[in-house]
């Protein structure tokens, strides 16, 4: 998925700020230290928007997605 975003670069920091907002709080004190969300919480997210808890958004879906909170955001400021 992170080639996703390389691909885009205008999606870098979107992506980043989207890995900080999904990331569990106290994230850097365990193990992989890295902003992943939490398997519940990504198996709920997955299950609402594709109706399976273990689907995996498509390439498309992640690039689709990134862009459409950058815009909503950007108009939120």
């Amino acid at each position: 998925m992170l080639s996703a975003i390389f691909r885009h670069p205008s999606l870098v920091v979107p992506g980043v700020g989207a890995a900080v907002r999904f990331a569990p709080s106290g994230w850097w004190r365990k193990p992989p230290f890295l902003p992943v969300p939490d398997e519940r919480y990504w198996q709920f997210r997955m299950e609402t928007a594709y109706g399976d808890p273990r689907a995996q958004p498509s390439e498309r879906d992640l690039v689709d997605a990134l862009r459409w909170s950058h815009r909503v955001r950007g108009r939120q400021r």
